[in-house]
């Protein structure tokens, strides 16, 4: 790309959003907020997880990663689908709290990855994760969702079909601030009518206590839990991979090279063991956001 085309796609991206103000900052990262919020809480329903501590761990495993990153990298951490399979596997012999502590195991390979490259190079490494090998797994992990969001928008097509329409005229004609937020305008125009078709259930509102305390929980091991649940993370490692080199081409930075792939795989390696520690799943980074800084051109971490 040459220096007149880099500036041409750059001239609109919001790069520091400090100077945007604090109400439109906190507008942006509720729109990442909603974007990781599906697939973050359908991890634990799927598996039986409790979903307030999943999501409280999302949190604290994305604010772990970008204090390990320097906070360079836009990237929100939440539930990884790659686990899903084993976790069912093993919860049905030993129980989810014995799953949980193969992902806890996983997360520390990441940490030993992470510390190799600190070692011998990223650039010795990564010969072992050419795009060949990231690509791939990064598209077999994307499509096993889509029956997923295919299943949820089925639920009711109109609502769904309203809110891709609404999401697509706003990010193709808005003008100004509206434009970078396209998501969160998509969620507030199909909840009205999905409000006002009266298709919405406010009971458990209603009946849940306003203030609570997720029921954290510690993770256990067995041995072969371990060795069922662990070798996942050589996959998730790659999708990590892919996704880092997928965020640097969106916003037109080598975070291969700075933070550097071993703070990233750090950042999310403890993401992931501390979640499944204390209650939560697998945390990963999340592609549904990096789409979003695609769509939004709004790339300052700080929004995540």
């Amino acid at each position: 790309m040459s220096k007149k085309d880099e500036h041409s796609v750059n001239k609109h991206a919001i790069t520091d959003v400090t100077a945007l103000g604090t109400p439109k900052m906190l507008t942006l990262g509720l729109q990442h907020a909603f974007t990781m919020f599906g697939a973050t809480v359908l991890v634990p329903i799927i598996t039986g997880l409790d979903v307030s501590v999943s999501l409280f761990l999302a949190g604290v495993g994305t604010l772990l990663f970008h204090l390990v990153t320097g906070g360079m990298v836009p990237a929100f951490l939440g539930s990884s689908f790659a686990f899903i399979a084993p976790m069912l596997a093993v919860a049905s012999s030993h129980g989810l709290d014995y799953a949980r502590g193969g992902i806890v195991v996983a997360g520390i390979i990441y940490l030993i990855l992470a510390g190799l490259m600190q070692v011998f190079g990223t650039d010795r490494i990564i010969k072992f994760f050419p795009p060949i090998v990231t690509g791939p797994i990064i598209l077999v992990i994307g499509l096993k969702l889509a029956p997923t969001a295919v299943g949820m928008a089925s639920e009711n097509w109109l609502l769904a079909i309203v809110a891709f329409t609404i999401v697509t005229v706003v990010s193709v004609f808005a003008k100004g601030f509206l434009k970078v937020i396209p998501v969160i305008i998509g969620l507030i125009g199909s909840y009205i009518i999905a409000a006002v078709f009266g298709l919405i259930d406010f009971s458990p509102i209603n009946d849940a206590a306003f203030f609570g305390i997720p029921a954290f929980t510690l993770a256990k091991f067995n041995f072969d839990a371990i060795l069922t649940v662990a070798p996942i993370a050589l996959a998730t490692m790659v999708e990590h991979i892919g996704d880092v080199v997928a965020i640097g081409a969106t916003v037109e930075k080598d975070f291969i090279k700075k933070p550097g792939l071993s703070r990233t795989l750090l950042g999310d390696g403890l993401a992931t063991s501390v979640s499944a520690m204390f209650g939560g799943p697998a945390n990963t980074t999340y592609s549904e956001n990096t789409g979003v800084l695609a769509l939004t051109k709004a790339w300052d971490p700080k929004i995540m």
